[in-house]
């Protein structure tokens, strides 16, 4: 097994709202710190058998970030803190209790298949490096 960066964000493979969701982190970064893992892949299977998380749900995203996971709104609000301006302000929904967050969050997962449709990320040669299989 490859050595786990230190900010990897899982998501559903399959996922067409997903797919777009990373092709957005991709596009407005602000550095080449996160990787990505496909929920499916072998990759993200053996990382949560080795630390004992909880088989991951495909409706939930995930963030990992110097050894802590964190999911849905969670991990979304992470996420935002490693985009650029005025996106990285989302962040200070940190505000909103996680219940809430959770709740919209829920909302948007239960309907995502239904959002968008048969979307597949194909990364360029400099972004296919940050796909963890």
């Amino acid at each position: 097994m490859i050595k786990t960066p230190e900010k990897i964000t899982f998501y559903d493979g399959d996922c067409g709202f997903c797919n777009q969701s990373v092709q957005f982190v991709l596009k407005y970064k602000k550095d080449e710190s996160i990787y990505f893992s496909a929920i499916q892949s072998e990759f993200t299977r053996e990382l949560f058998e080795e630390n004992n998380w909880q088989t991951p749900d495909l409706s939930t995203v995930y963030f990992y970030e110097n050894g802590v996971l964190h999911s849905k709104s969670d991990a979304g609000l992470r996420i935002s803190r490693n985009l650029k301006f005025p996106i990285s302000l989302f962040q200070y929904l940190w505000i909103v209790p996680q219940f809430l967050r959770d709740k919209v969050y829920d909302f948007i997962a239960k309907r995502r298949h239904r959002i968008s449709k048969g979307f597949c990320v194909i990364p360029d040669e400099s972004e296919a490096i940050r796909f963890l299989k």
